[in-house]
C-alpha cells in the first residue's frame, strides 16, 4: 500500500474520524467505532495516523482553520468599510451554517487542551493578522471620518464572531425548546443573520442610526 497524503483509505478514514468526532467528541470515539465507519481494521488507522489523538490533531487543525477561515472574506478589492464587513461577517455565518457543530468541537478542544492553541496559532497567524490589520485601517479611516464612533478592530471582530457563533450553539436548544420545524428554524437563522449585520453596523454608527438606505427589512 503506498502511503500518499491524497490516499483514497486515508481520506475515508478522515471523513469518518470528523464525523464521529463531531457527533461525540474524542472522548467518546474510539478507533474501532471510526473502522467501524469505514469498513476496514483498526490496523489501518495506526498505519496512516499512528494514534487517535494524532488523527484528531490533523482533523482538529483543519476543523480549526477553517471556523477562522472566513474571517480572510473582506469584499472586493476597492470595497467600502461597510460592504468589506457585510461580506466578512456573512461568509463567516454561512461557513458556520454549514458546520453546525463545529463550534462545538474547537471550543471544547480549545478549553479541555489549552495547548492547542500553541499549534493553532501557527496555522493561522500570518492569515488572521493580514485580515486584521486591513480591517484595522479600514476601520480607522472610518472613525477619522467621523462615519464610526472610537472602537477597536478587536472588540469589533470579537463581538461579530461572538453573535455569529452562539447562534449555533443556542439554536438547536431554542428549536427543542420551541418545538420548531426546521423550516422554521431555517428561517429564523436566516433572519438572525442579517440581524446580526445590522446589529454590528448601527452600533458602529456615533448615534446609533441605522446604515443610510437600509430599512431592515430585507
Amino acid at each position: 500500500m503506498v502511503d500518499t497524503p491524497q490516499s483514497g483509505m486515508e481520506q475515508a478514514i478522515l471523513l469518518a474520524a470528523e464525523r464521529l468526532f463531531l457527533e461525540r467528541g474524542l472522548a467518546l470515539t474510539s478507533t474501532t467505532d471510526i473502522a467501524k465507519e469505514v469498513g476496514c481494521n483498526q490496523a489501518l488507522i495506526h498505519y496512516y495516523f499512528r494514534t487517535k489523538d494524532k488523527l484528531f490533531e490533523t482533523i482538529f487543525a483543519r476543523k480549526a482553520e477553517l471556523l477562522f477561515s472566513d474571517l480572510d472574506s473582506g469584499g472586493a478589492a476597492g470595497a467600502s468599510f461597510e460592504a468589506m464587513l457585510r461580506s466578512l461577517v456573512e461568509a463567516h455565518f454561512e461557513l458556520l451554517r454549514a458546520n453546525p457543530r463545529l463550534p462545538f468541537l474547537v471550543i471544547n478542544e480549545l478549553v479541555t487542551n489549552p495547548s492547542r492553541i500553541d499549534s493553532l496559532k501557527l496555522r493561522l497567524g500570518g492569515r488572521v493578522s493580514k485580515t486584521y490589520e486591513r480591517l484595522e485601517t479600514a476601520l480607522k479611516a472610518e472613525i477619522a471620518e467621523g462615519r464610526v464612533r472610537p472602537m477597536s478592530v478587536f472588540d469589533l471582530l470579537f463581538d461579530a464572531v461572538s453573535l455569529n457563533v452562539a447562534v449555533f450553539l443556542g439554536g438547536p436548544i431554542l428549536k427543542a425548546a420551541l418545538d420548531l420545524s426546521q423550516d422554521d428554524y431555517e428561517r429564523l437563522v436566516e433572519a438572525r443573520k442579517r440581524e446580526i449585520v445590522e446589529m454590528l453596523l448601527r452600533g458602529l454608527r456615533p448615534d446609533g442610526a441605522r446604515p443610510e438606505g437600509e430599512d431592515g427589512s430585507r
